[in-house]
C-alpha cells in the first residue's frame, strides 16, 4: 500500500469512515475529539505504551492516530486471553492506564462523548476495555484502540466493564466460562483491587453491564445510528441475558473475591 492509498479497516460495531493511511489511521473527528487527543498525549508522555498516539488532524478534518499492526482479539482470537496468565497481563494492563491517567488534567474546555454516565469521576476512563478494543500483534505487544468515547468515570466503571468481557461473564453458552468466579479473583488480585474496592464491585458488575442494554434499547427507541442496528441485531438481549446472569451470581463473586 502506498503512502497516500486510504484501505478501509472493519472489524467493531462503530467502524464506518475509518481507514488507514501508511502507518497511520484516519477517523471521523468530533466535538470531543481535542480532548480525547490531549489524553492519548499525556498517556503517551507518561510512558503508557497500550494506546495509539495521537497525530493531529488532516486536511479532510478527520483525527490522525498511529496504526497499530495485529489484530483485535475478539471473537477468533480470545484464546489468547484465556489463559490465568494473560488475564492478569489484562488486568495489569489497565490498572497501568488508570495510574498513567491519574495525573492528567484535561483541557479547560474540554468535551467528552458521554455514551453511558458513568459513576464517578475521579478519572478519565476509557468506557470501553473489551476484548474488541485490544488490539495484540505477533511481537506480543498488547495496544487498546477506539479511545474516542473517553470521558470522565472512575476505576472500578472501567474495571466491571473489562471483567464482563475478558473473563467473560457471559449468559451464552458458547462464551460462558466454569471458572469465571476464578478468573474474576485472578483479574482483581492482578489489578489490585482492595477490600473496599471489592465489595462496590460485586453489585456494579451487574449495574454496568445492564447499563449498556438500556443504552441500546433507549437509542434504538429513538431511531439513532448504528444503535438502532446493533439492538436490532440482538445486542441488547446478549447485554441483557449477560446481566441477569451476573446478578443472579452475587453471592458467587463475593466468595471468590473474598476467598482465604
Amino acid at each position: 500500500m502506498s503512502s497516500n492509498e486510504e484501505e478501509p479497516l472493519s472489524g467493531g460495531n462503530v467502524s464506518a469512515g475509518v481507514v488507514r493511511v501508511g502507518d497511520t489511521v484516519r477517523r471521523p473527528a468530533g466535538p470531543w475529539t481535542p480532548s480525547v487527543h490531549a489524553l492519548l498525549t499525556h498517556l503517551h508522555d507518561v510512558g503508557f505504551r497500550g494506546a495509539p498516539r495521537a497525530l493531529g488532524i488532516d486536511d479532510q478534518g478527520r483525527e490522525v492516530l498511529t496504526f497499530v499492526p495485529g489484530r483485535v482479539v475478539w471473537p477468533d482470537r480470545f484464546a489468547l486471553v484465556t489463559p490465568t496468565r494473560q488475564l492478569a497481563r489484562v488486568a495489569r494492563m489497565i490498572k497501568d492506564f488508570h495510574d498513567a491517567v491519574q495525573d492528567f488534567t484535561p483541557p479547560a474546555d474540554a468535551r467528552w462523548q458521554v455514551l453511558i454516565p458513568a459513576e464517578g469521576d475521579e478519572i478519565i476512563g476509557h468506557q470501553d476495555l473489551a476484548p474488541w478494543n485490544l488490539v495484540a500483534d505477533d511481537d506480543g505487544q498488547w495496544t487498546f484502540i477506539d479511545w474516542d468515547t473517553a470521558a470522565p468515570g472512575s476505576r472500578l466503571w472501567d474495571v466491571a466493564y473489562a471483567m464482563r468481557g475478558f473473563i467473560p461473564l457471559s449468559a451464552h453458552p458458547d462464551w460462558q466460562s466454569p471458572d469465571a468466579a476464578d478468573r474474576l479473583r485472578v483479574f482483581a488480585d492482578a489489578y489490585g483491587l482492595d477490600e473496599a474496592e471489592r465489595r462496590r464491585l460485586v453489585p456494579m458488575l451487574g449495574r454496568r453491564t445492564r447499563a449498556m442494554h438500556d443504552f441500546l434499547r433507549d437509542q434504538a427507541a429513538q431511531g439513532s445510528e448504528p444503535w438502532t442496528r446493533l439492538w436490532q441485531e440482538g445486542h441488547g438481549d446478549a447485554w441483557r441475558n449477560d446481566a441477569e446472569y451476573i446478578e443472579k451470581r452475587q453471592d458467587q463473586w463475593a466468595r471468590a473475591l473474598f476467598a482465604d
